[in-house]
C-alpha cells in the first residue's frame, strides 16, 4: 500500500510541473552521509583490508588484503558476493593465482559492465616502474578472469602508479602517481581515450584545483562522470588522512575546488580508499578507527541528498514548489538526482527524488511555526492544536530561522497550547529555537507541572521534567543559551535516557527510573507557576512535539 501510495504522489507531482518552461542556472547540489558502519568480521579479518571496489549491479565486492589467510603474496585481491543488495556479503574468495602472485596486488576497480578488472601490482615481472597498472578481462560476469596484461609505457612510468579507476562510459583512467612534474609527492592524474576500444592516451595532471604539496590518491569518480571521491593529506582534515570530493557540471567541465567530506566520514585517524555503488547511494572506505576487526577495515555510509529544501526539517508540499520554482534551472537545492550530487538540471530525475521521500521524515504530531504576521492565534502546522498568543506579543516576519518568528517582552507574553494527544504514553521529543533569555527563564512548561525546557541559574539550558525514584531531579547542562545567538535547543525522552540538545548536539543526558508527564496543555514563553522571573525575554521559533524519541542524527539534522 505505501509503494502505491507513494507512486501516486509521483504521478500528482509530476504533474504539476509538466507545463513549467525550462530555463538555465548554474551550481551543484549538496549532499550529506549516513552514519558509517563496518562491513563485518565475513569481510573483514584480522587481516588489513585496504580498497574496494563494488560492480555496477552492487552483488560483487572486490578488495585487497594483507596477509589474509590463504593468499598467494602478501597482497592479493579478494571477491564477497551476494544473491540481492539487500543481502548479507559471502564469504570473500581470494581471485586465485591468474590475477594473484608472490608480488603485492592491490587496488581493485572493476569496470561498469563487470567485464575489466584493472588494479596496481608492486614489483611484478614486466612492469615498468615500483608499482604498475595492470587489467584483467573476462568474456562474461560468469567466466574466469584472461592473464592481467601491463597498461604499458604510455600509461606507467618509473615511478609508482597506483589505484586505476576507469569511468563508466570507457573513457577515462584516473590513478595517483609519484611520477614528476606535479604538484606534491602523489598527484592524481587522467588518460582519456575516443571509445572503449582505442588505446590510452598519455595521462594528465588534474591540476592545482585537485593536487597540492600534500598526497593526493586513490581516485574514485562516480558512474555518472559529475562526482570525484579521492583521499588527501591535506592541512584542515579531521584526522591524519581524509576523504574528499570534487564535482563537475558535465564531463568536459572542469573540476570545482575539493570539500572535506566531513566529521560523520572521516575521523581523527586514517579515512582512505573511497569506493562508490553504482548509483551513487553508498560511499564504501576503508579505516583504522576503532571497533574494526583488523589494522584497517572496510566501512561503508549512506550518501543522502538533502532533500528539506527550504530547510524546516520536513519534506513536503512546500520542498516541491520551490523545485517548480526552478524547474529547468542548473539550482543547486533543487538539483537531487538521479545522483545525490545532480545533474546540472532540476528535472523529472529531481521530482522522482523527491517524491520518494515525501511523507520520509519524521513528522511532528504538533508544530507551531509561529511565522504569523498578525493576530492572536499562533496556527499548528501539523495537525488542528492551534495555540493562543497572551500579551503584546510581536511577530517578528524578517527575524526568524523559518519565515519569521515571535517576540515575548518577559514580563507578561506568553502562548498556551491545549493538550497534545498520547504524549505521556511513552516516548518523546520537543525542539524549539531560541534567541535571548535570562536566567531562570521558561520556554516551554507544562502549567502546575514541570517546565521542559528552560534557562539554570547562570544561562545554561536545563529541564525538570519530574522524574520518579528516590534521586530524581532536574537535569543540568553546562551549554549556555542566553549569549544573544540563534540556538535549536531539544528535550529527548527514550523510556530510559532523559537526553538536552543544543544545536544539534547532546549536551546532558541521564537515565531516571521514568518521567511524569502531564496530559495538560503547554506554556511557550512562561513557567509552570507563572512566575514573573520567568517569563521568557526573547525570540521563540518552530517549536515542535514529537510522540517518538528522535535519533541524535535526526535532532542534528533538525538543527542545520
Amino acid at each position: 500500500m505505501r509503494r502505491l501510495d507513494d507512486y501516486r504522489m509521483r504521478l500528482v507531482l509530476v504533474g504539476c510541473v509538466a507545463a513549467v518552461v525550462l530555463g538555465d542556472g548554474s551550481a551543484k547540489a549538496d549532499f550529506t552521509f549516513g552514519e558509517p558502519t563496518n562491513l563485518g568480521a565475513t569481510v573483514n579479518s584480522s587481516a588489513d583490508e585496504s580498497g574496494s571496489s563494488i560492480s555496477a549491479n552492487g552483488l560483487e565486492l572486490y578488495f585487497g588484503s594483507y596477509d589474509r589467510l590463504g593468499g598467494y603474496g602478501h597482497y592479493d585481491i579478494w571477491v564477497a558476493t551476494r544473491a540481492a543488495t539487500e543481502d548479507e556479503w559471502g564469504d570473500p574468495v581470494n581471485l586465485g593465482p591468474t590475477i594473484n602472485s608472490s608480488s603485492r596486488e592491490g587496488g581493485p576497480d572493476i569496470s561498469a559492465d563487470g567485464l575489466t578488472l584493472h588494479f596496481s601490482v608492486l614489483d611484478r615481472a614486466g612492469g615498468y616502474g615500483g608499482q604498475d597498472l595492470w587489467a584483467a578481462k573476462r568474456s562474461t560476469t560468469n567466466d574466469p578472469w584472461g592473464d592481467p596484461v601491463n597498461l604499458g609505457p604510455t600509461i606507467n612510468s618509473s615511478h609508482s602508479d597506483s589505484s586505476p579507476n576507469m569511468s563508466g562510459d570507457g573513457l577515462e583512467l584516473y590513478f595517483h602517481s609519484e611520477r614528476p612534474d606535479g604538484s606534491g609527492e602523489t598527484d592524481l592524474w587522467v588518460a582519456t581515450r575516443a571509445t572503449p576500444g582505442d588505446n590510452w592516451g598519455s595521462p594528465v595532471n588534474l591540476g592545482p584545483t585537485i593536487n597540492g604539496p600534500s598526497k593526493e590518491k586513490t581516485p574514485e569518480i562516480s558512474e555518472d562522470g559529475l562526482a570525484l571521491f579521492f583521499q588527501s593529506t591535506q592541512p584542515g582534515g579531521q584526522g591524519s588522512t581524509d576523504l574528499y570530493v570534487t564535482t563537475r557540471e558535465t564531463i568536459s567541465a572542469p573540476w570545482v575546488a575539493p570539500v572535506n567530506l566531513g566529521p560523520t566520514v572521516n575521523s581523527r585517524v586514517f579515512d582512505t580508499v573511497p569506493a562508490l555503488s553504482g548509483d551513487g547511494s553508498t560511499l564504501y572506505f576503508n579505516s583504522d578507527r576503532t571497533g574494526g576487526f583488523g589494522s584497517r577495515d572496510i566501512y561503508q555510509a549512506s550518501i543522502l541528498p538533502i532533500v528539506d529544501i527550504n530547510g524546516d526539517g520536513i519534506v513536503e508540499s512546500a520542498d516541491m514548489h520551490i523545485m517548480v520554482d526552478h524547474w529547468g534551472e542548473n539550482y543547486s537545492l533543487c538539483d537531487i538526482g538521479p545522483m545525490p550530487w545532480g545533474d546540472g538540471i532540476v528535472d523529472f530525475q529531481d521530482l522522482i527524488v523527491l517524491a520518494e521521500h515525501m511523507g520520509g521524515y519524521r513528522h511532528p504530531v504538533a508544530r507551531w511555526a509561529l511565522d504569523e504576521k498578525e493576530g492572536n492565534v499562533a496556527y499548528d502546522k501539523a495537525g488542528e492544536n492551534n495555540a493562543f498568543v497572551y500579551g503584546d506579543a510581536t511577530w517578528e516576519p524578517a527575524e526568524g530561522m523559518f519565515g519569521g518568528a515571535l517576540q515575548l517582552d518577559g514580563v507578561d507574553d506568553w502562548v498556551f497550547t491545549g493538550p497534545v494527544e498520547n504524549l505521556g504514553a511513552g516516548s518523546f521529543s520537543i525542539l524549539t529555537w531560541i534567541k535571548g533569555g535570562t536566567p531562570n527563564q521558561v520556554v516551554v512548561s507544562q502549567p502546575l507541572a514541570a517546565n521542559w525546557l528552560m534557562v539554570d541559574a547562570t544561562g545554561n539550558l536545563m529541564t525538570d521534567v519530574k522524574s520518579f525514584g528516590r534521586n530524581a531531579g532536574p537535569l543540568l547542562s553546562q551549554t549556555i543559551i542566553t549569549d544573544g545567538n540563534w540556538h535549536q535547543i531539544a528535550l529527548v525522552w527514550d523510556g530510559s535516557h532523559r537526553t538536552l540538545y543544543v544545536d544539534g548536539v547532546p549536551v546532558a543526558e541521564d537515565t531516571p527510573a521514568g518521567l511524569e508527564v502531564s496530559d495538560t496543555g503547554f506554556n511557550f514563553g512562561a513557567g509552570k507557576d507563572y512566575l514573573m522571573a520567568t517569563y521568557w525575554l526573547g525570540m521563540l521559533d518552530d517549536v515542535r512535539i514529537y510522540d517518538v524519541a528522535l535519533s541524535a542524527e535526526e535532532v542534528a539534522a533538525l538543527a542545520r
